[in-house]
């Protein structure tokens, strides 16, 4: 069987049942504690969003009501609506702290990539899950995401075809849109939690090092290729209608950056609202969009960082040619009878101090653009703002270049080391 033809969609379902049936993880092989802590509060979000559907109904004057200041203070005293709220900055904490521990370890193990790459499919669709919320909250902020989320699909499709008018109707926020989006939100949540499933199943059962396979059928030996294949193809058919998108359609002429004005959402056709401060999670992506000085090189941006972000084990070569990067060996040579008996000496990423230096770097650079704030305080655009726009250079290249991490001759020296070596090819 070729498993590269695979697909995850037409996976027997019975099989699947069987793969999960003779399944046992260990509560002790947790690997993460962050991704453990990030999944039970996805678990909580499914509760405490169940329940505030039932109290949260879409009427026609639910959304003038909502906005009344004595509205607003009810909505957030509610149990359930408070806990809702909190737990998304919850997710975004646990779920970073488990991306940035991943990237500082190198952790990319060719054994593991089909698991990195359906963590980071999960943590985009969280990214649209979240933002569905927020147009559901009612608050100031609804017309706000509403109208960016609608700007930037008229960008992505310059306006073609009814299906944004039966997403949107409009920029402006109303009932049926409300109705729309809250599908959507309330489905893709439980999409999440089962991709978020996926992903701690893959990379804690180590079921393809075992010999019996625990008699699962062989075409179910393959389930998390076919996964990373179905997977990769739709972030490659994303990219390629991007880049289609942006080639055939013209660039619109929306270069103003006028302060936004409250009730001229309908009529402002530019993402850059930049006196109202997004949530802390969001504005590394309004900072993006605001430094950028078109619309279509800010949302090729935004595609290209969780393109590069999924395909990291690629990126970095961590595949059977590369195995010896992987093990991170520091290799020392001893002349005892034959020049080609080496010994490798296990070390830590603590002991790599480009990789030390280069890694806070990037650290650095995401807090000073997620401290980015709309309405001149760190927005200057008489001086260009190179600050933060030199800051998202460096998280692109950092993610998108090796080089950053392991030094390139280290690198090579060790590669020849291993070709010449006997040792390390029998122990890898």
């Amino acid at each position: 069987m070729e498993w590269n033809k695979g697909i995850y969609i037409s996976t027997n379902i019975k099989k699947i049942i069987q793969y999960f049936a003779v399944m046992t993880v260990s509560f002790h092989d947790i690997n993460s504690l962050f991704g453990f802590f990030t999944f039970l509060t996805i678990a909580s979000q499914l509760v405490s969003g169940t329940m505030l559907a039932f109290s949260l109904v879409p009427e026609p004057m639910l959304i003038p009501m909502v906005r009344e200041e004595e509205d607003v203070e009810d909505l957030y005293t509610d149990d359930f609506f408070w806990l809702h709220e909190r737990g998304v900055d919850m997710l975004f904490i646990f779920s970073y702290f488990h991306l940035f521990r991943k990237i500082y370890l190198n952790n990319f193990e060719y054994e593991q990539e089909a698991a990195w790459k359906s963590g980071v499919f999960t943590f985009l669709l969280f990214q649209v899950v979240v933002f569905l919320g927020l147009v559901l909250c009612c608050t100031h902020l609804s017309d706000i995401t509403l109208a960016i989320a609608a700007n930037l699909y008229d960008t992505f499709f310059a306006g073609k075809g009814k299906f944004y008018w039966w997403i949107f109707t409009s920029k402006e926020l109303n009932t049926d849109t409300i109705i729309r989006l809250a599908y959507l939100h309330y489905v893709l949540a439980f999409f999440l939690s089962y991709l978020g499933l996926i992903h701690g199943v893959d990379i804690h059962y180590d079921w393809k090092n075992e010999s019996s396979y625990d008699g699962i059928d062989t075409e179910m030996i393959w389930f998390d290729e076919a996964l990373s294949n179905e997977l990769g193809g739709m972030i490659e058919i994303i990219l390629i209608v991007m880049i289609v998108c942006f080639i055939v359609y013209p660039e619109p002429e929306a270069l103003s950056y006028e302060y936004f004005m409250w009730g001229d959402i309908g009529f402002i056709n530019d993402v850059r609202f930049l006196s109202v401060a997004p949530h802390w999670y969001f504005r590394p992506f309004m900072a993006w969009l605001t430094v950028c000085p078109f619309h279509k090189i800010g949302l090729f941006g935004l595609i290209y960082y969780f393109f590069i972000l999924f395909y990291q084990p690629v990126i970095h070569g961590t595949n059977e040619q590369n195995n010896y990067s992987r093990k991170n060996v520091a290799i020392t040579s001893f002349i005892i009878k034959r020049s080609d008996i080496l010994t490798p000496k296990y070390h830590s990423v603590e002991d790599n101090i480009l990789h030390q230096i280069t890694f806070w770097l990037f650290l650095c650079s995401a807090l000073y653009v997620t401290s980015y704030l709309p309405y001149g305080r760190f927005y200057n655009r008489i001086n260009g703002n190179f600050g933060t726009l030199w800051s998202f250079m460096y998280l692109f290249i950092y993610l998108g270049n090796s080089f950053l991490r392991r030094f390139l001759i280290t690198e090579l020296f060790f590669y020849s080391t291993f070709v010449k070596s006997k040792f390390l090819k029998e122990n890898n």
